[in-house]
């Protein structure tokens, strides 16, 4: 079992906990906190950390509004530094036109029930197999039309983390309603297609659809093809 960590969501926590520490404690505090949850927590002894650069192609797409274009808070002390040091002592893989969110899928896609994503990013819901919430301590299993179902109804609902607008007043019980009856990847198409339209569909498909292989860009199944959307 391989352990895919989400090197954003690390950094991020312990830049903020850390942020009237030294460089030095911030990185013993990093090392302690990856060692409990991977070691400790899961016992694992292998692992690979992930982590977005600075290009992605989603800021090209995005329309209706800009992607990530409300994240305005400021950065906290020592996040590149312990970004950085992800990549020296952990060997953290950047992303280049994507994010390291897409990086985790695709090797999930490659490593199926062999791995296990380690994150609080609810996006990743999206991507069946393993999960392992560590704040939460919750280790859980995602299958392929829960994963389907899931990216169906963040189409609905947006994501405000990322910027990305839903259907106004549409939140996660509501779009779970929305979707019951569909049992096909092509009737949850057809809810979404209804409520938001051909044109917001296709970009909230892009922005929200998580990468399963390289240079991988979602667009609607057809007719026939239910269970493989964005292949």
């Amino acid at each position: 079992m391989i352990a895919l960590v989400d090197g954003d969501v690390m950094c991020y926590r312990i830049a903020f906990s850390c942020k009237d520490d030294s460089e030095s404690q911030a990185i013993t505090t990093m090392a302690n906190f990856l060692e409990d949850i991977l070691m400790t927590q899961l016992g694992l002894e292998n692992w690979e950390v992930f982590l977005t650069g600075k290009t992605n192609f989603r800021k090209d797409i995005a329309v209706t509004a800009p992607y990530k274009g409300n994240r305005i808070q400021e950065k906290p002390a020592h996040l590149e530094m312990l970004r950085n040091y992800l990549v020296t002592a952990w060997g953290a893989k950047m992303s280049i036109d994507e994010e390291a969110d897409d990086l985790i899928a695709i090797r999930a896609t490659e490593l199926q029930d062999d791995c296990i994503i380690v994150s609080v990013d609810k996006d990743f819901n999206q991507v069946a197999g393993w999960h392992y919430n560590f704040v939460k301590q919750d280790k859980y299993y995602v299958s392929e039309e829960q994963g389907l179902r899931f990216f169906y109804k963040q189409m609905l609902t947006g994501d405000r983390a990322d910027n990305i607008v839903g259907i106004k007043g549409v939140g996660d019980v509501k779009a779970t309603k929305m979707l019951a009856k569909a049992k096909t990847e092509s009737e949850m198409l057809a809810v979404c297609l209804e409520a938001l339209g051909e044109e917001r569909v296709k970009e909230n498909g892009l922005l929200l659809w998580l990468r399963r292989f390289p240079e991988q860009m979602w667009f609607p199944p057809v007719s026939g093809s239910e269970g493989v959307s964005g292949k």
